[in-house]
């Protein structure tokens, strides 16, 4: 997906919303369990009832890879089901990927060629030749980690030089050498509130995956006030409280619910906004 698409793409739906797949059989609904398939089963109900509210679905690997090959077959075909059933929709592999070239030359080739995912993130710690491998795929996104909604984001991503320059904002103006607007997100957690405007003031035009808006006390208007651009520039995610609004029969139209809730508010955020 171009950068095009996806800005046609919120402006149609009125959304920047991205759907959080983080599935955990230990918060699945017992109704799923009596299919052949439950993570999927439950994935694929999910997707159904909040298509029309999202842009963007985020499996992360560590929910599928923590069951192993029976994991895997499930991302597999949720991502396979999102592209024939929702093709509008982009796709980010949330597996903070990032090693020695040649080994990165392997994650991108097994994201972007086998799996077919529009998007992947990666961590940037290993530097240019850890990144790049994931640069030379055309219509291809590289999510790059700078500022994250954790507590122990600020052990290291704050530290700051002898010039007073925190690691994130290194790290945001070294890999615009890298990449552009156009193959290139950053992931800024929602939690970091007003730190959005010094992360503008570096990379101004880019868009920005934003993890921890509900459950982890995220305020989505405090995100749009000080990290919306004039295309939107935003891609807020949000996982448990829509996956895990309920955990009965109804756990997919509750779902759907949700993420109404949230892409009402975003409309009256593009609103303001102009957009």
């Amino acid at each position: 997906m171009t950068r095009q698409e996806l800005i046609q793409q919120i402006k149609q739906k009125r959304s920047f919303l991205c759907v959080g797949l983080d599935t955990d059989p230990k918060k699945m609904p017992q109704c799923v369990f009596d299919l052949h398939d439950p993570i999927f089963e439950f994935n694929k109900a999910i997707i159904d009832a909040t298509a029309p509210y999202c842009v963007a679905y985020k499996p992360n690997l560590a929910f599928y890879e923590a069951y192993g090959i029976k994991g895997m077959e499930a991302f597999v075909k949720t991502c396979e089901y999102i592209k024939e059933n929702h093709p509008h929709h982009l796709i980010i592999a949330d597996a903070k990927r990032g090693d020695i070239g040649n080994t990165s030359q392997m994650y991108a080739r097994t994201f972007f060629e086998e799996y077919n995912i529009d998007a992947l993130t990666v961590a940037p710690y290993m530097g240019e030749d850890s990144v790049t491998p994931f640069l030379q795929y055309e219509g291809k996104w590289v999510i790059l980690l700078a500022l994250t909604s954790n507590k122990g984001s600020h052990d290291f991503q704050l530290m700051q030089d002898a010039q007073g320059e925190r690691l994130f904002e290194k790290v945001l103006k070294k890999s615009q050498e890298w990449g552009n607007t156009e193959n290139m997100m950053y992931v800024v957690g929602a939690t970091q509130g007003q730190m959005f405007e010094d992360i503008r003031r570096v990379a101004p035009d880019h868009f920005l995956l934003v993890p921890g808006v509900g459950a982890q006390g995220g305020s989505l208007q405090e995100v749009c006030k000080y990290g919306m651009n004039k295309d939107c520039g935003l891609l807020v995610n949000s996982s448990r409280g829509i996956i895990y609004a309920s955990n009965d029969d109804h756990f997919a139209e509750v779902a759907g619910n949700k993420a109404r809730e949230l892409q009402q508010e975003m409309a009256e955020e593009l609103a303001k906004a102009g957009l």
